[in-house]
């Protein structure tokens, strides 16, 4: 039931969002919101939704291999710009986790809340795992992965077309930084450029966060 249930309300608000054209009609916020929504009115456990439509799941790992091809396209261009790539996504990564440890430090959070937050900007399971192996909760970074990818699926095009910046190198790193799969998913709608370079970006940030987050958040100790 609820496996069709969830592809009849993406469906729904697929066909929704293109009739309305505001970022804010984005089909898995619509989606997300209707579904909890459905579960909260049924009083239907989480465990038991999941059973019922984890075959769901599985169609995000073949959806991740599927970026390889537009990544594969973009093969020139990444091979002549390879060093601004590194740079961007080497930036992109520790000034996110550089302001974890800062704003941590201010605001004097919880050492699992910090190492739950060093993911926030790389893809739900390599987010859960840096979580988990700094002491963290998964489920939380697997919840700010979410938030920070709406955000970026959201936001970031109207950004984009208020500052003017039409380069797909520039629009797909950054979105591919900050919001990941979500926002690579946003950019294959847009423009395939933009979803190579994202795609790209995803790969990079997610091995870099993965290496230097523990030294991040033996800073975020140390300032505490």
């Amino acid at each position: 039931m609820w496996l069709i249930t969830t592809i009849l309300v993406f469906i729904f608000t697929r066909w929704l969002s293109q009739k309305i054209r505001n970022p804010l009609i984005n089909p898995l916020l619509v989606s997300v919101t209707i579904l909890i929504s459905l579960l909260f009115y049924f009083d239907v456990s989480f465990e038991a939704y999941y059973e019922q439509s984890k075959s769901l799941s599985l169609l995000s790992q073949i959806a991740i291999v599927a970026l390889a091809y537009p990544l594969y396209e973009q093969l020139p261009q990444i091979r002549s710009n390879w060093r601004i790539i590194t740079l961007a996504c080497g930036l992109g990564c520790v000034i996110s986790m550089l302001s974890i440890s800062l704003v941590g430090n201010v605001l004097n959070l919880d050492l699992t809340l910090i190492a739950s937050l060093m993911g926030k900007s790389v893809t739900t399971p390599i987010a859960m795992e840096i979580a988990s192996n700094l002491g963290g909760e998964p489920s939380i970074a697997a919840i700010l992965v979410l938030i920070a990818g709406l955000v970026g699926a959201i936001l970031a095009y109207p950004i984009y077309n208020m500052l003017n910046i039409t380069h797909p190198i520039a629009r797909g790193l950054t979105m591919g930084t900050v919001s990941h799969a979500l926002g690579t998913a946003t950019c294959a709608e847009k423009n395939g450029e933009d979803a190579a370079f994202s795609s790209l970006a995803l790969v990079v940030c997610g091995v870099i966060t993965s290496i230097l987050a523990p030294s991040f958040f033996a800073l975020a100790m140390y300032l505490i």
